[in-house]
């Protein structure tokens, strides 16, 4: 989302007015403040520069005079936002009559140019109504260094609990510590130290919040430990499906390290002899102790009744596991017994994949924690991962044919990334017919913040009043893409620091920022974190700002969450259960119908030859392209009193995102018809649209070429002469993103296929098949199967496509495709797999089907203990201490002068890198490993078991069964 209302622009009315007065008559008040100035952009002769005054006094300031002193014969040029005079250096600044009053705790800014010479200090003696301010408090920095991440105690324990603090601009007055949000002791000296005595078992997340001596105070990166009854004996996965004649292993460790050899006995606790576990006992040393050894579990091969057993597995003084073994009959499809074994690893408590709330479970986007591609942590969750939650619960209700599981994904996404009421409080001040302020989007991070332009003219919003009309909520009911699990960041619910999970965002600035660029950011941004507009102005350039909440949608999850809602409502009505999810079912059209905002320009523009900003504005749904777009945003302010909102689309879609699937179950599926007036209608049109597209996309070999455009680089620009159109939008081969580029990833060919593939085969559409007849041969030529496999990784694109003719469509001669290089990514092989397995059922392709087969055949000779997965070695992790660099444009970009703080008290300045802002990595426990690289050494490899995949693999096994078995 790059995109926010500001102060001035919508809430001026909701502050108090007063009429301007001279110094001599402003009212004797109690002055205390601080003085916040940054110069926001330098030039040879002049420069832009912002002061913010604070209110740190219990008095509200009725009336305010900045004066200073500038140290280098700098003189104001402009101002806006306040009133000047200067004479020779000194300078006088007067509000005017909408920031006249700063309540206690309050803040007002106001922005200058101003020419200089050859140096520009920045100004010491300001002052306020004649009372001198002071600069302002730097937060303490703190880190916990006891105990470990994902450390296990026994009850009753006595846990070792210490910090480190320190405080640039004074002394650290008392660290304490916290278990979630319960205070266990205060220490008020270094070294600080606490011994927590944990009794009670159970999980725990540990943080230390340091104070300095002017009540300012950080909270440290959360530790994990878990307590335990006893010394406990751990089993992964702890239930198995056998068929009938084969077997399956368990991983067994110590949960804590013994101080002797332990020897773990195995044995039937209950249940058939037809299933035996070996070996009979395991021996762990004080060494070796979470190193996991196996046990086998087989079944006989007697052709008796299905049976089942439960082994524990037990040590002396230990608490012991236990692992449930159920038959599967012997003529149960290889892959149905394949998919009970990855959903049972994926569902273990012991694996890692969830967090839980409650009742509910929330994906992490990974089990570890070090892993950088569009998140930028483990430990954070995507839209995308609850959607593959979704599928893997539905998947296990059609072979299983319990449903609540798939009801209790719903809950989860409702609860915890779809924001509540709460969370975007002033939808009821949004005006359609003025969705949101333009701020165009650059090429470069080097040309933000971006200015807002008032003068730019934008469309209307013609579906808000038959949302709210059919839902009876001023609300959107869609997922934020970014959600931090574990609050690592510790920006929490609203600046609380505190709350998990947390909303957060990444990405903000144009089609250059890749991950290692980005600042993370708060979705609710309250100042409380960041620099003196907590991270607004590092994005959006005006005179003020307000503080705010927003959230960006990312259509392909929400898509792929209405097309597992159809699948399911197919598969339950055919065990004649549709009743259980049926609730469910319905909050999926609701998705759905607010799914249309992907729909529309970003800024409702008129679709088509739009290459200037002030070219047309739409008016109904001229300003709809019916694609899925790579985003759609809202927000709007935090003050419900001084309240606005905004909405915008996005004109830029890239093939991956298209789910034509989703667009017929909304068009078609009475169970999913939406409650909205226009709704069937525009999934409908959608659906033409979108394969018209990707038949406009498909290369001369087969591939799938990028996307289209209605604003060009963001900002309605004018494209290179002779560029393709489709509909007047214009061609463009990586949209949204250069680094890597974004049609680069063999993902998104699969990804988008897949759908296309799934509706050909439930329905047997031609356009469908004559897109994959294509397709299909090409990405066979470039797969390896067997022991060694190989999908096509990185392609490289050249020509274009012709420009769309919906009557007489070119061939697309010109426009080719090269697999780059090879992978064995193991969730892309999955949803490569289930393109092949789907067109091969209805078109009856033996090639298809024996290469998906074969793909399935190689995911499983990759089997560990928490999933399937395969190495991989990550060069990119050089970037990890990048520093900006401004010919390149590549590193981690602050505008000049503007300086802010982490939650942790990482700093953000112009020497920030990925890592200095980010600084919890070197605690992770795999981090030695990127050291050593960043030394000078070989580049790391990690074995992964990313949520996505892992789902995505599970539902590959669940389909083949499905339609095969």
């Amino acid at each position: 989302m790059r995109l926010r209302r500001t102060l001035p622009a919508l809430a001026a009315a909701a502050l108090i007015a007063a009429s301007q007065v001279a110094a001599a008559e402003l009212a004797i008040q109690a002055v205390s403040c601080t003085v916040d100035y940054t110069v926001t952009n330098e030039w040879s002769t002049g420069f832009g520069a912002a002061a913010t005054i604070k209110n740190v006094g219990t008095d509200p300031i009725d009336g305010w005079n900045l004066t200073w002193t500038f140290p280098d014969g700098q003189r104001i040029t402009q101002l806006w936002n306040g009133t000047h005079t200067q004479t020779n250096a000194a300078v006088s600044v007067r509000n005017v009559q909408y920031n006249r009053l700063i309540p206690a705790a309050g803040s007002v800014q106001f922005g200058f140019n101003g020419s200089k010479g050859a140096t520009n200090r920045p100004p010491t003696d300001f002052a306020v109504n004649g009372v001198a301010c002071v600069g302002p408090n730097v937060a303490p920095a703190v880190q916990l260094t006891s105990p470990a991440n994902n450390s296990s105690y026994v009850a009753p324990a006595s846990i070792p609990l210490a910090a480190t603090a320190s405080d640039s601009d004074g002394t650290i007055a008392k660290v304490e510590f916290y278990s979630d949000t319960t205070l266990l002791g205060t220490d008020t000296t270094a070294p600080y130290q606490y011994n927590w005595p944990a009794n009670t078992p159970g999980q725990y997340s540990v943080t230390a919040r340091a104070y300095d001596n002017k009540g300012a105070s950080t909270v440290s990166s959360p530790v994990a430990v878990r307590v335990l009854n006893t010394p406990t004996v751990v089993a992964t996965p702890s239930t198995v499906s056998i068929r009938q004649g084969t077997s399956s292993t368990v991983d067994v460790t110590l949960a804590t390290q013994p101080t002797s050899p332990v020897t773990v006995t195995v044995a039937r606790a209950s249940g058939s002899t037809d299933l035996t576990a070996t070996p009979a006992q395991l021996t762990f040393s004080t060494t070796n102790w979470n190193t996991a050894q196996k046990v086998t579990i087989a079944s006989a091969d007697n052709g008796g009744s299905l049976a089942s057993a439960t082994f524990s597995l037990s040590a002396t003084g230990y608490t012991s596991s236990t692992v449930t073994a159920t038959e599967l009959d012997a003529t149960t499809p290889e892959y149905k017994a394949a998919f009970l074994t990855q959903y049972n690893k994926i569902k273990d408590t012991n694996s890692g994949y969830f967090r839980k709330f409650g009742d509910l479970l929330v994906p992490y986007h990974s089990v570890e924690t070090l892993i950088v591609e569009a998140p930028d942590h483990g430990h954070q969750t995507t839209s995308e991962a609850f959607s593959y939650y979704l599928w893997l619960e539905a998947a296990y209700g059609q072979i299983q044919g319990d449903w609540a599981p798939f009801n209790a994904a719903w809950a989860s996404m409702e609860k915890y990334i779809i924001p509540a009421k709460a969370d975007q409080p002033t939808n009821n001040k949004y005006n359609a017919a003025d969705p949101a302020t333009y701020a165009p989007e650059h090429p470069r991070m080097d040309k933000y913040p971006a200015v807002l332009d008032n003068n730019v003219t934008v469309g209307q919003d013609p579906i808000a009043a038959e949302l709210k009309s059919a839902y009876g909520t001023d609300d959107i009911y869609g997922m934020h893409w970014l959600l931090d699990v574990d609050n690592t960041y510790k920006f929490g619910r609203c600046g609380d620091g505190t709350t998990a999970p947390a909303y957060i965002n990444t990405y903000q600035r144009g089609s250059s920022e890749s991950v290692w660029e980005t600042i993370p950011q708060p979705s609710c941004d309250t100042f409380a974190h960041g620099g003196p507009n907590g991270y607004l102005d590092l994005f959006t350039k005006d005179a003020s700002y307000a503080k705010q909440w927003k959230y960006t949608n990312a259509p392909d999850a929400d898509a792929r969450a209405v097309q597992v809602a159809y699948l399911a409502n197919k598969w339950a009505t055919a065990q004649g259960k549709a009743a259980d999810i049926n609730a469910t079912v319905k909050k999926a059209s609701k998705m759905g119908d607010y799914l249309r905002y992907a729909m529309f320009d970003k800024y409702f523009k008129k679709i088509g030859n739009c290459t200037s900003p002030n070219c047309a504005a739409g008016t109904g749904k001229d300003s709809s392209h019916y694609l899925m777009s790579w985003y759609y945003a809202w927000g709007g302010a935090t003050d419900t009193n001084a309240g606005w909102a905004w909405r915008i689309g996005d004109g830029a879609s890239h093939q991956g995102y298209q789910n034509p699937l989703a667009a017929y179950a909304m068009a078609n599926d009475p169970a999913l018809k939406p409650a909205s007036a226009t709704g069937a209608a525009d999934w409908a049109k959608s659906l033409d649209r979108q394969f018209e597209m990707l038949q406009w996309l498909q290369s001369a070999d087969g591939g799938i070429a990028g996307g289209v455009t209605n604003s060009w680089e963001g900002q309605y620009g004018s494209p290179p002469a002779g560029t393709p159109t489709f509909y007047g939008m214009f061609y463009d081969a990586h949209p949204v993103w250069r680094d890597p580029p974004s049609n680069r990833w063999f993902g998104f060919q699969v990804w988008g296929l897949e759908r296309v593939a799934s509706l050909y085969q439930l329905t047997g559409d031609a356009r469908a098949k004559k897109i994959l007849d294509k397709w299909v041969p090409w990405a066979i030529a470039n797969t390896t199967t067997g022991t060694n496999f190989q999908i096509p990784s990185d392609m490289e694109w050249t020509g274009a496509p012709d420009t769309w003719n919906p009557t007489s469509p070119g061939a697309n001669a010109n426009l080719r495709v090269r697999v780059l290089n090879h992978s064995k990514d193991v969730g892309v092989t999955a949803a490569y797999a289930k393109v092949l397995l789907n067109y091969a059922a209805k078109s009856g392709n033996a090639a298809a089907k024996t290469t998906g087969e074969a793909l399935l055949n190689a995911l499983l000779a990759n089997t560990d203990s928490l999933g399937i997965a395969t190495p991989e070695t990550r060069e990119d992790y050089k970037r990890f201490d990048d520093t900006y660099n401004s010919t390149s444009g590549e590193g981690v970009y602050v505008p000049p002068g503007w300086t802010g703080k982490m939650p942790n008290g990482d700093t953000i300045n112009q020497s920030a890198t990925f890592l200095s802002i980010r600084s919890m990595f070197r605690n992770d426990q795999q981090w030695p490993k990127v050291q050593a690289y960043l030394n000078g050494g070989a580049a790391p490899t990690f074995t992964y078991h990313r949520f996505w995949a892992q789902a995505e693999i599970a539902t590959a096994f669940s389909l083949h069964v499905q339609l095969f078995g």
